[in-house]
């Protein structure tokens, strides 16, 4: 599977969309590079929420892997959201091209650095990895597979995963958020929500026992995606997913203009709710406009 990013990351194609090398290569070359900003954790958290799901083709039964390829420092916190996919037991890989970051590079992947990291001075070099990384990566899922346990519990649906998620009490600063929660109550929940056109994703964990949040501090006439993970010793549930938007903040109303002098007018107007400072801009009428 692909996806590309910059300030809104785009899936190119699910893992389940290709079946032989040939299609893999043949949807390679007709990429379409998508230029712009480089919002490196809202891209991971893409992968997180769209990529990596049983209906974009991830099986629950294979090691899940995700290689990062970027020619920049991250404009958001790329080490929150990489955080998040490695405590899921996800595996990341960093290849750094011309100005990528190094520091960053080694936050975001998962140890051990010297087989997860890698960095080159520009793109033609790229190819001088891929035989090397080809290596490390089955590798990796070989070693990982061997240390999976017959007795391991895998994702069950219901049986490990909440429903039901309501969002109310929407104001411009804040939302309430409530589920039902799995037959099984999971030993903590996870719950990450960010703004879909881009943002940092922000997180909070919660006791197994929750099954409601108030989320605060939010940004005003914002459309947030939110989900909820619940994650158990050795299993991690589906994601519990919604979206919605904050109200906008109030205006205030009827504008008046009276005592009007040569050089003075005063104005009035409702108030507008919340609001605890006004804003006054002032303009000569151009030339033919009504004073």
């Amino acid at each position: 599977g692909l996806s590309q990013y910059s300030s809104d990351p785009r899936t190119e194609w699910d893992l389940s969309a290709y079946s032989t090398r040939e299609q893999v290569l043949e949807a390679v070359r007709n990429l379409r590079y998508k230029g712009g900003n480089t919002f490196t954790g809202l891209a991971l958290t893409h992968v997180l929420e769209q990529n990596l799901k049983p209906e974009a083709g991830a099986r629950l039964e294979a090691e899940k892997l995700v290689i990062l390829l970027t020619d920049g420092k991250s404009q958001d916190d790329a080490n929150l959201a990489a955080q998040t996919l490695k405590n899921l037991g996800i595996e990341i890989f960093a290849i750094g091209v011309k100005n990528a970051d190094e520091a960053e590079l080694r936050q975001v992947a998962s140890a051990p650095l010297e087989l997860t990291v890698h960095n080159v001075l520009d793109f033609p070099l790229l190819s001088s990895l891929a035989g090397k990384l080809t290596r490390v990566l089955c590798a990796r899922i070989e070693e990982r597979s061997h240390k999976e346990t017959a007795d391991t519990p895998v994702n069950t649906g219901p049986q490990l995963s909440p429903t039901d998620l309501k969002i109310s009490a929407v104001t411009s600063k804040s939302m309430h958020l409530a589920w039902s929660p799995p037959v099984r109550p999971p030993k903590k929940y996870r719950v990450v929500y960010y703004p879909s056109k881009g943002g940092t994703p922000k997180e909070v964990v919660l006791e197994g026992a929750a099954s409601s949040l108030q989320l605060s501090n939010l940004t005003s006439h914002t459309e947030y995606l939110v989900s909820v993970i619940p994650e158990y010793d050795a299993a991690t549930g589906d994601a519990l997913r919604g979206v919605t938007s904050t109200l906008p903040l109030s205006s205030p109303r009827s504008l008046r203009v009276s005592e009007l002098s040569h050089n003075s007018l005063r104005l009035s107007w409702k108030a507008a709710q919340g609001a605890t400072h006004y804003l006054v801009l002032c303009s000569a009428a151009p030339d033919g406009a009504e004073d």
